[in-house]
């Protein structure tokens, strides 16, 4: 509703097409994977990051992402470096279809040393009340699998260890890609807002959204499985990504673990009622995303794994 330079950032919801709006709130960092990006020199894509963890979760709640606000913090300030950061931040609202609507940056040569810099964002979202996601997860529901980008934001610390491990520095060919390690290790995360949001219009397509983050798929697709209900999950129904290849080789990462730590190549899963599984797949690939088809929804609690990770 207003220009740049006010105390805040005004946003007219009515004008957003919202009669009875719930809003809902997420806010996060990029983690660790910020120490790639400073030791690189290669920012712009932890800007999208920092969105795509933000409007990602909301989006799980049953909500479109409205508007974002960033919080960047450094030494002292590299206009060229905040600038690429900043430009990042404004494509992943692009893709996410919300408003960049205000931020801080924060200049403090006693925090951080020279080159460093530390990201936050925050984002709201509305939707309309009674469509609040998960909603009517059930037994025999299917679950679709979204394709991620690599390691998205989560799981850095170990990555940094293998890497380390490995003798390899950022700059040198990739074992499993044809761009640096350290190009490779920084694709940003992929942001499902748009198609997600496309199927929940549809009315009954989404029951629930799981994004795959810290925890991996072991920890998260429980979150949108009501008590009583678990999952089995078919593990030859994808292939492991190299990138996932290559660290569980190097890092002597068991299965388990692998499960628990990243997401594998899947970084949303939706629930959908069987008879919606092309409308879900449709509205996604819309999108530009890989739909694959993962498991169902079970009786009884907790995630089953069955196969081996291909």
């Amino acid at each position: 509703m207003s220009g740049l330079g006010g105390f805040g950032a005004l946003f007219d919801l009515k004008a957003a097409g919202y009669n009875d709006p719930i809003l809902v709130a997420a806010t996060d960092g990029v983690g660790t994977k910020l120490k790639i990006a400073i030791d690189t020199g290669i920012a712009g894509g932890v800007g999208i990051d920092l969105v795509a963890m933000c409007v990602n979760d909301l989006v799980c709640q049953g909500a479109e992402p409205l508007f974002f606000l960033d919080y960047f913090a450094t030494g002292k300030l590299d206009v060229d470096h905040a600038t690429e950061v900043i430009e990042g931040i404004a494509e992943g609202c692009k893709r996410a279809g919300c408003a960049l609507i205000g931020g801080e940056t924060a200049e403090m040569p006693d925090m951080y040393s020279d080159g460093d810099f530390d990201l936050a964002g925050f984002a709201v979202g509305a939707m309309e009340r009674g469509r609040t996601l998960p909603d009517g997860v059930a037994e025999g529901d299917v679950l679709l699998g979204l394709a991620s980008d690599g390691v998205h934001s989560n799981g850095y610390s170990l990555v940094r260890r293998i890497v380390e491990q490995s003798g390899l520095g950022w700059d040198a060919k990739s074992p499993y890609s044809d761009v640096t390690l350290g190009e490779d290790l920084l694709r940003p995360t992929r942001i499902y807002v748009k198609g997600a949001v496309d199927a929940i219009a549809e009315g009954d397509v989404l029951h629930g959204l799981a994004h795959i983050t810290g925890g991996g798929l072991t920890e998260n697709l429980p979150r949108m499985l009501p008590s009583g209900l678990g999952a089995v999950i078919d593990l030859e129904s994808w292939s492991l990504p190299p990138v996932f290849q290559w660290l569980q080789g190097q890092g002597g990462i068991e299965d388990r673990e692998l499960l628990k730590t990243f997401n594998c190549g899947i970084g949303m899963i939706a629930a959908v009622p069987a008879d919606k599984v092309d409308r879900a797949t449709q509205a996604f690939a819309d999108d530009g995303h890989r739909v694959i088809v993962i498991g169902r929804v079970t009786a009884g609690e907790g995630v089953t794994f069955r196969g081996l990770i291909a």
